[in-house]
């Protein structure tokens, strides 16, 4: 989610029979189509590479036609989005906080679009906003961190701050806190989601302060990190995606936060019921979007055990994770 000025724009239709859809909380109905503007490439890895795999889910099981623009910077936010709009898409995602102020801008003259802003911060008419609770998960993986540093000493590394990366830092450190009072969480914002060589920096720069444990939460420059961490012999929590398949030697574990899911489900209920202007949010409750991933084989069973039991308090009402 970079928002500095970067590349040029791609913009890609993915064709599909597109389906008759009777559209209630929102006044049209007709043929849906969904754009989603993205702030990064669709090779991150990350958040991106997410969107853009969602919309193929989308075109494949809902036959939706959909489209898509990577790497969409913010002086290009009110264009790309106001393009989707006057080319008769009516769903067009926004996919990330950052495009809130321009799709505040672009819904007010384009009343007959449905917008919708993943992580966004407020709804509105023809506005919708999705996100997950971000705190959950964080809360979750800081007491699992708490419990298995030697160190007392762990670190969260995120690229700038917006809502959900100060939900996460928050739940984060209150997770940790619960499991290990007397330890430290280090917190860094790199100030850019893809450059892999700050990801990897700022990561050396906690393990070099006796952190064991490191959460990289970017997009492309998680790699970075997640190299160093390899480097140094420490371990590491996972992002998005189970990310122990892709690098079993230092994983524990990873909140996963399926962006893939949480917008097929959102274009799910576009086509079956309709948006309304509200946020849409998705928690434990829902574990086909946000779960916990696969724990590493070191982690004793009754540290899991513990980890299972907290969730179910989460998941009952028990236990509520407040947001920042």
């Amino acid at each position: 989610m970079k928002i500095t000025r970067r590349g040029l724009l791609a913009t890609v239709a993915l064709a599909a029979p597109a389906l008759l859809l009777a559209r209630t909380g929102f006044a049209a109905s007709g043929t849906l189509k969904a754009a989603i503007v993205m702030p990064g490439a669709i090779t991150d890895h990350g958040w991106s590479q997410s969107g853009y795999e969602a919309m193929g889910v989308v075109t494949e099981k809902l036959g939706i036609e959909t489209a898509y623009s990577e790497k969409v910077t913010q002086p290009d936010h009110v264009e790309v989005l106001s393009d989707y709009a006057r080319r008769g898409f009516t769903h067009v995602i926004g996919h990330g906080g950052e495009f809130q102020d321009a799709i505040d801008r672009v819904a007010a003259r384009f009343t007959d679009t449905r917008f919708i802003v993943t992580n966004g911060l407020h709804a509105a008419d023809n506005v919708s906003t999705a996100d997950f609770y971000f705190s959950q998960p964080a809360y979750v993986l800081g007491f699992l961190a708490g419990r298995l540093s030697k160190s007392g000493k762990v670190g969260l590394i995120q690229a700038q701050k917006f809502k959900f990366t100060n939900d996460t830092l928050a739940g984060f450190e209150a997770g940790f806190k619960t499991a290990r009072p007397d330890g430290a969480v280090f917190a860094t914002w790199t100030g850019d989601w893809d450059d892999v060589a700050k990801g990897k920096e700022a990561a050396l720069n906690q393990i070099a302060q006796g952190a064991d444990i490191i959460w990289p939460t970017m997009d492309s420059a998680t790699q970075g990190a997640l190299q160093a961490v390899r480097e140094k012999g420490v371990k590491a929590f996972g992002l998005y995606y189970d990310a122990i398949t892709k690098w079993p030697d230092i994983m524990l574990q990873s909140s996963i936060l399926d962006v893939k899911s949480l917008i097929v489900a959102l274009l799910t209920t576009a086509r079956d019921e309709g948006l309304t202007g509200k946020n849409y949010r998705y928690d434990f409750n829902r574990p086909d979007v946000v779960r916990l991933g696969t724990f590493a084989s070191e982690i004793p069973a009754d540290t899991a055990a513990e980890v299972a039991t907290l969730m179910s308090r989460i998941t009952s009402g028990q236990l509520v994770i407040e947001p920042a």
